[in-house]
């Protein structure tokens, strides 16, 4: 396994109004993170928040290429961005779930408490599979095939890599003391997108070549 420091690059906010970010996902302009009572679209260039759309927004967040889906308490909602309106509901997997991804038609869910990432079907919320992890997991994504999740627990946060048939952890970044990670997502290259819990800030770590 690969231990290295995480290079952050860059830093968003605090934001107006935000106490906490909890998931983030990104649509290919804009990083959506979650603030609580709201979804909040960041253009990542100005650093600028563009707007917001009113809905429970306590945990992870994703984007399938159309819509958001957000985990709000027990459930997980599925909303048109354009609008805002919640198109459906279904079931959240467990009892602490934290991150939220999508990738190859499927959505991916952190398990924070059980330390747990489970793949469910989009439609039904129906559990597919599930991996181990031994670290309190927070944001999950994939990229290029490779699956990156959260940790944070006290004052320790890294981003992992772990092999998705095994669990196995294959890489880590280590955050710097005090510094969590709550979501988590990539940009497609060489870009994380991390929310900052309490900090109620976003972060950019570079991805490792």
């Amino acid at each position: 396994m690969k231990h290295s420091a995480a290079k952050i690059i860059r830093e968003y906010g605090p934001f107006p109004g935000v106490d906490h970010v909890h998931g983030v996902t990104y649509d290919g302009q804009q990083v959506w993170f979650a603030s609580g009572d709201k979804l909040n679209a960041l253009d990542p260039a100005s650093g600028n928040t563009l707007r917001s759309i009113d809905v429970a927004a306590h945990a992870g967040t994703a984007f399938d290429g159309q819509h958001l889906f957000q985990i709000a308490e027990d459930r997980i909602q599925k909303i048109d961005p354009k609008t805002g309106r919640v198109l459906a509901t279904i079931p959240a997997p467990g009892g602490s779930d934290s991150g939220l991804t999508w990738a190859e038609g499927t959505l991916w869910v952190g398990e924070y408490r059980d330390r747990k990432i489970h793949q469910i079907d989009p439609r039904t919320g129906a559990i597919l599979r599930t991996i181990e992890s031994n670290r309190f997991v927070t944001g999950v994504t994939w990229v290029d095939g490779e699956l990156w999740h959260g940790t944070w627990e006290g004052d320790e946060s890294e981003l992992r890599q772990v092999d998705p048939r095994t669990g196995e952890v294959l890489e880590s970044l280590k955050m710097p003391s005090g510094v969590g990670v709550s979501g988590l997502e990539s940009d497609g290259a060489d870009q994380f997108f991390c929310g900052g819990g309490n900090s109620g800030k976003v972060r950019v770590v570079r991805r490792p070549e």
